[in-house]
């Protein structure tokens, strides 16, 4: 097996490399893609909800501002180079500077970035520049390069299941986060020629995605904390950026649309809403500080400005559990979710609330919507609890496997209960078990703990093939009263074997093993 192992991956590979090339819609160029353009598109709109939860939802303020930017995304994604795209634009709740793209064309981007813009053109050349990330199939590149670098792992499940790149379920799960990640420097030089192109066919001014990269490299050397998290974290500005746009500039018809006016009465809310914006910095900088009644003073001050914005009541409810007010925290969080009920992070901190309180009965619509919106360690956690508490373990069990992924303290609660279910239902799970000849020659059972608690009673049976198809001689071998993690014994038989290779009559089977309390 390890040799055919030694040739498995390379020939896999190459099958892969042979068939898994495409042509870029937009440069005609052959590229690497194992990612279909069905696929893609399914796992663009699969993403696209869930990232928008995780980054601060709609920003529903005024929802004329997103009308707008829609407006303004669609006239550019017309003369895009794969138009026929299912694009959708939203603009995101969220203070961090930033815009990006799923694959198969939707796009988002931050009020945090629109204040940072001056007019229509400008909006433009960042629309744009992601458009081109969806047409050019960035993302799906990004996620054929996931695929090959995650080959070394995943090849042997491959090959066994013969799928080559068109059976890929877990593409989504192998490339999620391509979309995210830091583009290549070429893709980048990519969305800002052809994104400027887009601009001069639509009529815009191609001069804004120059002003635009002149601005991201001033901010970038005052070094901008949002913006370093956040846009240029996954599209890093440069002076050799802000030149190759000025040639290609020079290349396209001059003029075009700028609409400075209309932009900045559009943003006019978010405008108006700034100090309301840092004063939410100063009480969430507040409640990591562990000081919840300067964030309440904050939060006091930035709910008189923007009393329509559900997040901040959110945060005045954590100042209020952290001093033990649930009765205000509660109101705080239910009127969160009266001001943004399609925002799951206002039900999960109401949920959680509510379910430690006791009241779980309350707490369970809660928990299910904030799940339903975008699954999270403290969802998962609470609503497996309760699955376990009337008897249904399999539900249990999925909710505590996706709970567990956290590193966070709800995530080893989540793994503990997890192996407690599991191992009662299938113990040989977390608990190894082998033959072996001993020099008494004697038949010897190793059992081996490869879960991270101390299990106790652990107790194994033990067969003897006596034909191809029948087990007999069966017995139960007493196992360990305890085995701490990583620990291994040897158990003693009482059935000799003349040699080695009689050990292969026999069969294992891990009948129970008890967690430690």
């Amino acid at each position: 097996m390890p040799s055919l192992r030694r040739f498995l991956v390379p020939l896999l590979l190459v099958g892969l490399l042979a068939s898994g090339c495409a042509v870029n819609p937009v440069t005609g160029k052959n590229e690497l893609s194992l990612i279909s353009a069905d696929q893609e598109i399914a796992i663009g709109a699969q993403q696209y909800q869930p990232a928008q939860q995780s980054q601060g939802g709609h920003y529903y303020i005024d929802p004329e501002l997103q009308t707008y930017v829609t407006a303004v995304g669609r006239r550019l994604a017309a003369v895009s180079d794969r138009a026929g795209l299912p694009y959708e634009f939203v603009v995101l709740n969220n203070p961090v500077p930033n815009a990006w793209a799923l694959p198969g064309g939707k796009i988002a981007i931050n009020t945090g970035l629109l204040l940072h813009l001056e007019d229509e053109s400008q909006l433009a050349a960042v629309l744009a520049h992601e458009i081109v990330h969806a047409a050019a199939r960035h993302g799906a590149t990004q996620m054929s390069r996931s695929i090959l670098l995650d080959l070394g792992v995943q090849a042997t499940a491959i090959a066994a299941h013969n799928a080559g790149y068109a059976e890929l379920g877990s593409a989504a799960q192998l490339g999620a986060q391509a979309w995210m990640a830091r583009y290549g420097r070429d893709d980048e030089l990519e969305s800002d020629a052809y994104g400027m192109e887009y601009m001069s066919r639509a009529g815009y001014d191609p001069m804004g995605a120059v002003e635009l990269q002149e601005t991201f490299v001033r901010l970038s050397a005052d070094r901008s904390e949002d913006f370093l998290s956040g846009l240029f974290a996954s599209h890093p500005p440069s002076r050799e950026r802000v030149n190759r746009n000025r040639a290609k500039a020079a290349t396209l018809p001059p003029g075009g649309l700028r609409n400075r006016d209309e932009y900045q009465q559009r943003i006019a809310q978010l405008i108006r809403d700034q100090p309301a914006q840092e004063a939410q910095a100063e009480a969430i900088e507040a409640l990591n500080a562990k000081n919840p009644q300067l964030a309440i003073k904050a939060l006091d001050r930035a709910i008189g400005i923007q009393p329509r914005d559900g997040y901040l009541y959110e945060l005045r409810g954590h100042a209020w559990q952290m001093l033990d007010n649930h009765s205000k925290a509660e109101k705080d969080f239910s009127t969160a979710i009266n001001r943004n009920p399609a925002f799951f992070s206002h039900h999960l901190a109401r949920g959680m609330l509510r379910y430690e309180l006791g009241r779980v009965n309350e707490a369970l619509p809660d928990l299910e919507k904030s799940h339903q919106l975008l699954p999270t360690p403290g969802s998962s956690f609470y609503l497996g609890e309760h699955a376990e508490s009337i008897g249904d373990a399999a539900t249990a069990i999925g909710y505590y496997q996706l709970a567990a992924q956290s590193k966070g303290t709800l995530g080893q609660r989540a793994q503990s209960r997890l192996i407690t279910l599991e191992m009662a239902q299938a113990p040989n799970k977390y608990i190894a078990t082998a033959l072996r000849r001993g020099e008494d020659g004697d038949l010897w059972v190793v059992v081996r703990n490869n879960s991270p608690i101390a299990v106790n009673s652990v107790q194994i049976r033990l067969g003897e093939m006596v034909s191809n198809f029948m087990m007999g001689n069966i017995r139960d071998v007493e196992g360990p009263q305890r085995l701490e993690p990583g620990e291994q014994v040897a158990i003693r038989t009482s059935i000799a074997v003349t040699e080695a290779k009689d050990l292969s009559r026999y069969r294992l089977q891990v009948v129970s093993a008890t967690p430690a309390p």
